[in-house]
């Protein structure tokens, strides 16, 4: 059951577990840092106006290419 904790999702979104870990891993520092920026927008109105949004975007854009990617791979490796 542990194990299943490591491969079940990676497996469902077409990942190894170090290739989901890499991309979970990025999201994450990516947030921690728009987050940041938007904490300290919130101080300084005029400082980080986009970056939040921006990066949201930027994710939001790279998860549904990364998908497709890897759907694409996967339909060509059945076929």
């Amino acid at each position: 059951m542990l194990a299943k904790m490591f491969t079940d999702h990676p497996r469902a979104v077409h990942e190894t577990y170090a290739e989901h870990f890499g991309v979970a891993a990025r999201f994450g520092l990516s947030l921690i840092g728009a987050g940041i920026a938007c904490l300290v927008h919130a101080v300084v109105p005029g400082v980080f106006v986009t970056r939040g949004s921006d990066t949201v975007c930027r994710l939001y854009s790279d998860m549904v290419e990364h998908r497709r990617h890897r759907l694409r791979l996967s339909d060509e490796e059945s076929a």
